[in-house]
């Protein structure tokens, strides 16, 4: 575990040790908290052996972007923001 500081941009920086360099991240919010999941060069082609689908890639996107702003505007709505 590490201490990390964030500077007044939001931005943080990673310490050496926890192994991350120069990859694209997840950040999931969870309350007073964040979850950073690190993402693999090419998703897709790290899913093909577990993820079975028919659908192509930018339908797997759409949809996905769908979802998103659907659960987006959900919890605006219970936060009462919209």
């Amino acid at each position: 575990m590490s201490v990390v500081n964030v500077d007044e941009r939001g931005r943080l920086t990673l310490p050496k040790e926890t192994g991350v360099r120069k990859t694209r991240a997840v950040v999931i919010p969870a309350g007073s908290f964040i979850v950073i999941v690190p993402l693999p060069p090419k998703p897709s082609e790290y899913a093909k052996n577990w993820l079975k689908t028919e659908k192509e890639r930018k339908e797997l996107k759409k949809e996905a972007e769908r979802l998103a702003r659907e659960d987006a505007v959900k919890r605006a709505k219970r936060r009462k923001q919209l």
